[in-house]
């Protein structure tokens, strides 16, 4: 056996590297390594047994096992953004330090993604080969579309909706829409559903239930004191009641001049809830007809989440929409200002779906909407652009020329649908032009108003107002909002700005176009407030930003499937994966606390504080008109400081 050097040996021949000694490390005898693998086998089950018991308190400092500090770092970009926030909140704000503790969120998320400490929702599914059919369409159905399109616009005519100019108009939309529509099997669809159906009965999976009580969730706070939530009504509410009683009274009329000017949906479907549900020419008629519109947005935004992620993202956002106070208090307000979002959302909705999947009947569903939004709410006109932006950024990441054929090929479908669709407004249109540009007008130049400065400088400072409404200030309109707070909850804010800047990092990294859309579908869908050149006061305000609730929930919504996809990429375990929904829960309980304090106290108190007491009003008139008088003898004299006797 040969002599084994000691550890002094070792040493010193380091130390006098220049003398190039080696030291030989004589191997162990087979025995002795035997038994050293054996011992070394054994500590490290001992070792892993102890790190398994202890798994929730200590880690090893590893790539794939790191410390439990290192596995909520998920959480600082969150937790900064939230002190960042509430840094902003009313009344006792600093921007400065919200600013300072933003930019230290966006460092860390940024950083985080890099790490790949961030995980982002992956888009589902590629795009697929488009129909084979795809630049079809039926000759015959087309001519036969654009003679009825004629037809239909000459008997248009007079602003009055009658049996006969209703019957080709719609004739009209049927042709052009069976002139390229590709068929989907659909009776045969839904001959397999209503057959399972009547074998299996109605099932419903765990999700379904979740989707449902969320949904249950969204209805409470949506129809919780409806009648009290706001309390009075305005001459803007009356102006609607006139017209609504003008469509029951037989005058069906395409556009509504009482009051500058007013598209028409909003009558007939006050008219259709006083038929249905008996409530009268009333406040209550009003708002049930404007809630039930903001209740079909929430669909569509579960459909949207799940077609730009999955879908937890359309349930997450679907769920952050319902409870935040900007859309509750835009639907209870009983004005059109619903009717924004309304039809903002399955546009996109088709519209998304049709450029992914390349789907053409999608194009022809997302052009019924853009046309019927044009019907809704005279903010609606900025969303044509939207809808140009989308195809643009489609068509420019776009290699294939097959692609970019399409794309421009389902612009003019859009287009065609959305123009049949609005044909009445455009005949209307054609002959009262001054009537139906009135109010935009009023607002975009100096018809009313001269600007008060140079037109180009106001639009960006408001364009910046607008940007920022989210984190800081929704504006100073109590009739719709709580002025001089953020048009966001806390939660909601930070979720969407960080959501943002995932989209950013995401986009410069992949250069997906959707990525890009959603960026600038907010500033786009924010035009109708930005656009108010003469009167920069009245930006921003939540009715006329209205159309950007639905990709600012979306945004919001990847962020918070964000962070709970992170949280449980790093805790692996049954409990991490409990600690992420966890967090969740939290941040939705924290935001639905806010919001219904938001709608239920501050919104209804300001709104009671600032609205003159009209339902009073009406009782002593009621009164009167009960007993001694009548209604032709009831007169408001108007008075200074008194009320609007419009």
């Amino acid at each position: 056996m040969m002599d084994e050097p000691s550890v002094l040996d070792y040493v010193i021949a380091k130390l006098t590297f220049w003398q190039k000694t080696s030291i030989e490390i004589p191997e162990l005898p087979a025995e002795n390594a035997a038994a050293s693998a054996v011992a070394g086998e054994v500590a490290s089950i001992e070792v892993d047994a102890i790190d398994a018991q202890n798994e929730r308190l200590t880690f090893s400092k590893s790539e794939d096992n790191p410390y439990l500090w290192e596995k909520l770092l998920a959480l600082v970009p969150v937790i900064l953004a939230l002190a960042g926030q509430f840094a902003l909140e009313p009344p006792r704000r600093s921007i400065k330090i919200g600013v300072v503790f933003y930019a230290l969120a966006v460092i860390s998320l940024v950083w985080l993604i890099i790490r790949k400490k961030w995980q982002i929702a992956p888009y589902p599914t590629l795009e697929r080969e488009s129909e084979s059919d795809f630049f079809s369409y039926q000759m015959g159905w087309l001519v036969f579309g654009g003679a009825l399109f004629i037809l239909a616009f000459i008997f248009l005519g007079g602003n009055r909706f009658t049996i006969l100019n209703l019957f080709l108009w719609g004739m009209t939309l049927f042709a052009f829409l069976k002139a390229f529509w590709i068929d989907e099997g659909w009776l045969k669809k839904l001959s397999l559903g209503w057959s399972k159906f009547w074998r299996h009965g109605v099932r419903f999976s765990p999700w379904a239930l979740l989707v449902i009580a969320t949904f249950g969730v969204i209805v409470f706070f949506r129809f919780y004191q409806l009648g009290e939530v706001p309390p009075e009504m305005f001459s803007d509410h009356a102006e609607k009641l006139l017209d609504v009683a003008d469509v029951l009274n037989g005058q069906y009329s395409i556009f509504f001049p009482r009051n500058t000017g007013r598209e028409a949906i909003q009558m007939y479907l006050t008219a259709a809830v006083v038929k249905i549900f008996g409530t009268g020419l009333s406040f209550m008629s009003l708002k049930i007809g404007t809630v039930l519109a903001g209740l079909v947005i929430l669909p569509y935004i579960y459909l949207l989440g799940k077609e730009i992620g999955n879908r937890w993202v359309g349930l997450l956002a679907m769920l952050l929409t319902g409870m935040a106070y900007w859309p509750n208090v835009l639907s209870r307000v009983a004005l059109r200002f619903s009717l924004y979002p309304l039809f903002v959302a399955p546009l996109l909705y088709y519209l998304i779906r049709g450029l992914r999947h390349r789907r053409r009947n999608d194009f022809l569903y997302a052009g019924i909407a853009l046309g019927l939004g044009l019907h809704g709410y005279s903010s609606f006109r900025v969303v044509p652009l939207t809808v140009i932006v989308a195809f643009v950024v489609y068509f420019f990441h776009q290699r294939s020329t097959k692609k970019r054929k399409e794309a421009l090929l389902a612009l003019g479908l859009v287009v065609l649908v959305s123009l049949v669709v609005f044909l009445p407004l455009l005949r209307y249109t054609a002959t009262n032009y001054d009537s139906f540009m009135y109010r935009a007008m009023t607002r975009m130049s100096d018809a009313e108003h001269a600007l008060p400065g140079n037109a180009i400088v106001i639009f960006f400072q408001n364009l910046w107002k607008a940007i920022i409404m989210f984190q800081w200030e929704n504006g100073n309109t109590w009739v719709h909002s709580v002025p001089g707070r953020p048009a966001l909850g806390i939660v909601s804010a930070v979720l969407f700005s960080l959501g943002v800047v995932t989209l950013i990092v995401r986009y410069v990294r992949k250069r997906y176009w959707l990525d890009l859309f959603l960026l600038l579908s907010v500033p786009l869908l924010l035009l109708a407030s930005v656009l108010a050149l003469a009167f920069p006061i009245e930006n921003p305000c939540l009715n006329r930003t209205g159309g950007a609730i639905i990709p600012v929930f979306l945004i919001a919504g990847t962020a918070l499937d964000g962070l709970a996809r992170s949280l449980k990429f790093q805790f692996s375990s049954r409990w991490g994966k409990g600690f992420a929904w966890s967090v969740v829960g939290v941040l939705l309980a924290l935001s639905a606390i806010q919001n219904y304090d938001l709608v239920f106290h501050d919104y209804h108190d300001q709104f009671e504080s600032s609205a003159w007491n009209t339902s009073e009003l009406g009782a002593v008139i009621r009164q009167f008109d009960d007993t001694i008088g009548e209604d032709d003898h009831v007169w408001v004299v108007p008075y200074p400081y008194w009320v609007d006797t419009r």
